[in-house]
């Protein structure tokens, strides 16, 4: 296994950046001096990723970035393959249409983490995003296909015209979450804003869901207790302004 591409944030940005060039399957078949080269728009002028992060490593499909990219807007859109690691908290739009790998953020995001384009019809469509802190608004919009995961709160309207999919909070998840979902999960750990528009179904052991918080607690290490694994939750059938076919699963009980 070669060694891991890191981006090291060298002159903080001092406006928005967006680097959504910053994926770990377009790194994979990239040397230093080009992964520097690549187009990033600071404060709406261009620049090059190399002006902001110094780069070891290459050709790699394993990306680790360190410093404060909380300004910095993009990070793993698109992404196919491959892993990308944030030591710290990130901007909006983290993993936006991604289709494929994992990112693992150490921190909070920002708006839309996995979600769409403004406008365009369909989120990610497949792969993972942790969020071991709080995500802002529309966590997993448009979702497709795809694992996000939150290990605080989610902001407003988390799963929002979610088509398929699955989004697990271990907080609070805000007002409107799971809005116009058609099809896809809604795993709630904690308390849940839940809208008006999911009715009641039943309170059971869903058989699915061991498997996976088993999954996540293995793979990434997330605190995730026997209760929460073998307990019982209230499933919600929604949203019926829509399809009809997607749920919310809120823990209730061991």
């Amino acid at each position: 296994m070669s060694d891991p591409v890191v981006l090291t944030l060298a002159t903080a940005p001092t406006h928005l950046l967006v680097a959504d060039c910053i994926a770990a399957d377009r790194f994979a078949l990239l040397g230093a001096g080009d992964i520097g080269q690549l187009p990033v728009t600071h404060g709406g002028r261009r620049a090059l990723l190399g002006d902001f992060f110094t780069v070891t490593g290459e050709r790699s499909a394993t990306v680790r970035i360190t410093g404060d990219v909380t300004k910095v807007e993009g990070i793993g859109a698109g992404m196919a393959d491959g892993e990308l690691v944030v030591d710290g908290s990130v901007g909006s739009d983290l993993g936006r249409g991604m289709a494929g790998g994992r990112i693992d953020v150490h921190g909070s995001a920002g708006d839309n983490p996995g979600g769409a384009l403004p406008g365009a019809a369909r989120g990610m469509t497949g792969g993972e995003i942790i969020i071991r802190g709080d995500a802002g608004a529309q966590a997993g919009a448009a979702a497709r296909r795809g694992l996000i995961v939150v290990t605080g709160n989610a902001g407003p309207q988390a799963g929002r015209g979610m088509i398929a999919g699955t989004v697990v909070v271990f907080g609070r998840a805000a007002a409107g979450a799971g809005r116009f979902l058609k099809r896809g999960s809604i795993v709630a750990l904690g308390a849940i804003d839940r809208p008006a528009t999911f009715r009641y179904a039943c309170t059971y052991r869903p058989p699915h869901l061991p498997l996976l918080l088993r999954y996540l607690r293995a793979r990434y290490a997330l605190a995730i207790g026997e209760p929460q694994i073998t307990g019982r939750y209230a499933r919600y059938s929604g949203d019926l302004a829509e399809l009809g076919k997607g749920e919310i699963l809120h823990w209730v009980a061991e």
